[in-house]
């Protein structure tokens, strides 16, 4: 198993507090798109191309870097630290694919190197690739559990992905109190900007500072931070409740005929036939309830603004302490902007509470140009004036 050279790290300050640090295991500087740089003091002085590529990227020669260590692989084509080193290098020259492949191949080759998965994830990262960084960090943990780097990176990808999350959901729903809420303790925990729920924050420049004292060396796994934006991953997913199933009121069946005594024959008049169940009454309200819920999402889908605020009540309870005119003008600005979308429902779930009141829950689907995504819905309605309104809605059960 080949040994990838000790290296130290330099310590790195983000320029902003809501940055949150992915570290980067490298040999070298990764300078462009947030890759952060490494010291190569410490290194073995050796008179070959290897040797002058580590002190060429570490003067920041990188092209010159990249030369020196093609001649080194020239002559050892499988050298594991030769090899790394060029993906390094290349990740320094913004040439990400080219370094993906080389660190594609190390993983290859060598898979209990857990180095090479970690600089795959922060390349997938930087490239907003949350779900491949992920997978890169997991397949390093596996193949080192003890790697502490590794886990501290798939945090913060956790981090983005929760931020992220968050932010689709107010995207759909700006009223979804649930949501905005654990954004803000995100955002509180983290020092995150408070200026417009849902918006990934951009990431932001480090730099490096000077240590104080020449740092002593390190394994390779000892990483360079790279900066990106996110949150707190502990913040759970909105919860769904299960939906409540509804269940269809039981006809009784007619009496059974009882035969008449011998003594006593049936009378000569027409005798009272036996009663008939009556029609079930929650199925129609069932019917009347689907048809309202479903010509509110074709409202919404075909941005009939007029037509989709018809199908709130006028004592509709508006979230966040906003007045209904208020509200009213956020939804407009929301649902008539322009691109096209499709909101669409799943397991619809009714529940009757009385003749003029219902709890709905569905999965709501939301499409658009630039997103996907689906959540939990709860409706309260109630019927005014032969019509069912909305009168409450959340997000979840």
């Amino acid at each position: 198993m080949p040994t990838l050279p000790a290296i130290p790290t330099a310590a790195l300050h983000a320029t902003s507090a809501t940055a949150l640090r992915l570290r980067l295991s490298a040999q070298a500087a990764v300078l462009a798109l947030g890759l952060a740089v490494a010291s190569l003091t410490a290194l073995p002085v050796r008179a070959d191309s290897f040797s002058e590529a580590s002190q060429l990227l570490k003067s920041g020669q990188h092209a010159e870097a990249l030369k020196q260590v093609n001649r080194h692989l020239a002559a050892k084509p499988k050298d594991a630290q030769g090899r790394f080193l060029k993906g390094v290098i290349l990740a320094a020259l913004n040439k990400q694919k080219e370094a993906i492949e080389v660190f594609q191949k190390l993983t290859e080759d060598y898979p209990d190197l857990p180095e090479p998965y970690n600089n795959l994830a922060v390349i997938h990262a930087q490239q907003k690739q949350y779900d491949k960084a992920k997978q890169a960090l997991e397949s390093a943990i596996r193949t080192h559990p003890a790697y502490a780097t590794a886990h501290e990176n798939l945090g913060d990808i956790y981090s983005r992905l929760a931020s992220q999350a968050y932010g689709k959901a107010l995207q759909i729903d700006s009223s979804n109190a649930s949501a905005q809420t654990k954004l803000a303790m995100i955002n509180d925990l983290v020092g995150g900007d408070k200026g417009g729920a849902g918006k990934a924050a951009e990431s932001k420049p480090v730099v490096p500072a000077a240590p104080a004292k020449p740092p002593a060396a390190t394994p390779v796994t000892q990483p360079t931070p790279v900066v990106i934006a996110s949150a707190d991953p502990k913040s759970a997913p909105v919860p769904v409740a299960r939906p409540v199933e509804s269940k269809p009121a039981e006809a009784k069946p007619a009496p059974a005929p009882v035969a008449a005594p011998v003594a006593a024959p049936a009378p000569a008049s027409v005798p009272t036939p036996a009663p008939k169940p009556e029609p079930a009454k929650a199925a129609d309200a069932n019917s009347e309830i689907t048809a309202a819920v479903d010509a509110w999402l074709t409202a919404w889908s075909k941005k009939d603004v007029s037509g989709y605020l018809a199908h709130y009540a006028r004592d509709f309870q508006v979230p966040d302490g906003q007045s209904r005119k208020e509200w009213e003008t956020d939804r407009r600005q929301r649902v008539g902007k322009p691109g096209k979308i499709e909101v669409s429902r799943d397991k619809l779930n009714i529940k009757t509470e009385g003749s003029d009141k219902a709890v709905v829950r569905f999965r709501q689907g939301y499409k658009s140009a630039t997103f996907n995504s689906s959540s939990g819905k709860t409706l309260v309605l109630i019927k005014r004036d032969g019509k069912w309104l909305i009168q409450q809605e959340r997000v979840g059960g």
